[in-house]
């Protein structure tokens, strides 16, 4: 498996030359996320000198949607079906000892100095320090000792401090309860995973679904795990490194402002504090981050999002062929649908459906299945000549959206839904694509010879104008 550990992956990348290596001094302020950013989309980044550190840097291991289909050994066309079905079908995890985990070579329970240990970077020019942006995030449900992952933004707040932006979901559901009874809340920041696990971590799934077995689910095999030190949580044993610790109840510091995916930044407020009570790291460790709003950014939330919303369009349009949710869109606000339109009405139900899965959503474009979805130059051909405003254009007012969207009124604001399917009783003609017989048959090169010029005589006239 290409995708088993962090460093197979790496490696795999490298083989294939989609690892480019920065062998010169950068700093965290700035430099990093700056050539990372150059290169997004194209390579991921490894930095081997970081200025003031030993441990090399890593970005971008996954910044395509086809990176992500060959770590889950499928196409694009099978990520969500092979994504979904996983998520369906969680499979534990193996629990390792201690000896047989690398994340435990090295282990620090004292004099922890999280910037002094790790080269952290500084992403974006009005962060407000800097931030760990690619940790999992892991908690345990004290009654049914289900795990819970998720992914953070974590301000460096102090030398084994953190400050967190936890949004009201399933970890701050499990801190809520412990900060009620008040008690911490024991969790895990592991940093350097394999991108099926990474993947893994961000799916959308009822509470009380351990995202490390959709994990296992997705590998084929059980995903190996080992307990911490000084908190009840399992982390993956072939991390590169893992920060251990609880939330702090009733305790609140300044945290922000973030560049956040939206290429906004989230403004400064009193969060959640993260007190660290161990380090462990594999020998010769690696740090990872991922740049804020660059493609590796907006394609783990999305892909996770893909799935949900293909579920939730598929109980109302049970014809959905795919579904998108696009880079232009930040992965979260506009979502373009495929279906095979059997009935008059079915995409203005399709656009219903996709708007309730998720508040993040805020415009719909549903197309017939012929059109490519993940090339939105065919997408914006489908509303250029499929669409009309009159008849075709669905609009919500005062809907709940993101509070990140500035143009919301924190979080209130209009969506809209762009029915771009082809009528059903349309003449035959009038919506038949044209097309060039044989165009998608043979190569190219078959009619191109490289080596043969324009005849010299076609040129000799015009030599001397």
């Amino acid at each position: 498996m290409k995708a088993r550990t962090f460093r197979t992956w790496l490696e795999h990348l490298q083989l294939t030359d989609r690892l480019a290596v920065i062998d010169r001094n950068v700093s965290l302020q700035y430099e990093i996320a700056k050539v990372a950013k150059k290169l997004d989309g194209k390579k991921a980044s490894y930095f081997t000198q970081v200025e003031d550190y030993t441990i090399p840097v890593v970005s971008g291991i996954c910044s395509t949607r086809e990176d992500f289909a060959e770590a889950l050994e499928t196409d694009q066309y099978g990520v969500i079906s092979k994504f979904t079905e996983a998520v369906a079908s969680p499979v534990p995890c193996r629990l390792l000892n201690k000896q047989q985990a690398p994340v435990k070579e090295n282990i620090i329970l004292e004099n922890i100095d999280l910037m002094k240990m790790l080269p952290i970077p500084v992403h974006h020019e009005e962060d407000s320090g800097n931030y760990i942006t690619a940790g999992l995030f892991i908690v345990r449900d004290p009654v049914t000792r289900k795990q819970n992952v998720s992914i953070h933004r974590l301000q460096i707040s102090g030398k084994n401090k953190i400050g967190a932006l936890i949004l009201p979901r399933h970890t701050f559901h499990l801190y809520k309860q412990a900060e009620e009874a008040g008690r911490p809340l024991e969790c895990a920041i592991v940093i350097g995973v394999d991108p099926v696990t990474l993947l893994a971590s961000q799916a959308s799934t009822p509470f009380g679904v351990d995202e490390l077995e959709i994990s296992s689910a997705l590998r084929g095999e059980p995903l190996e795990v080992v307990r911490c030190e000084t908190v009840d949580i399992d982390v993956p044993a072939y991390a590169e490194i893992v920060l251990e610790g609880k939330i702090l109840p009733h305790v609140r510091e300044p945290e922000g402002p973030f560049g956040e995916f939206p290429k906004y930044y989230g403004p400064r407020s009193d969060k959640e504090v993260i007190e660290i009570t161990a380090v462990t790291h594999r020998n010769n460790p690696i740090f990872y981050t991922i740049v804020p709003a660059g493609y590796e950014h907006l394609l783990l939330g999305g892909i996770p999002r893909e799935a949900s919303l293909f579920q939730s369009v598929r109980q109302t349009v049970p014809s959905v062929k795919a579904v998108h949710m696009s880079p232009g869109g930040t992965c979260r606000y506009h979502a373009i649908v495929s279906i095979k339109k059997r009935n008059d009405g079915e995409a203005k139900n399709a656009i219903f459906a996709a708007l309730a899965n998720s508040f993040d959503i805020k415009h719909v474009v549903v197309t017939d299945e012929e059109v490519d979805i993940f090339n939105m130059e065919e997408v914006e051909w489908a509303i250029a000549t499929r669409f009309q405003a009159d008849r075709d254009f669905v609009v919500i007012h005062e809907a709940q959206g993101s509070k990140l969207d500035p143009s919301t009124r924190d979080g209130v604001g209009s969506k809209m839904g762009f029915d771009c399917t082809v009528p059903l009783n349309s003449e035959p003609m009038q919506y038949l694509r044209i097309q060039i017989p044989g165009y998608n048959e043979g190569n190219l090169e078959d009619y191109i010879n490289p080596d043969k010029s324009i005849q010299s005589v076609h040129l000799e006239g015009d030599k001397n104008l």
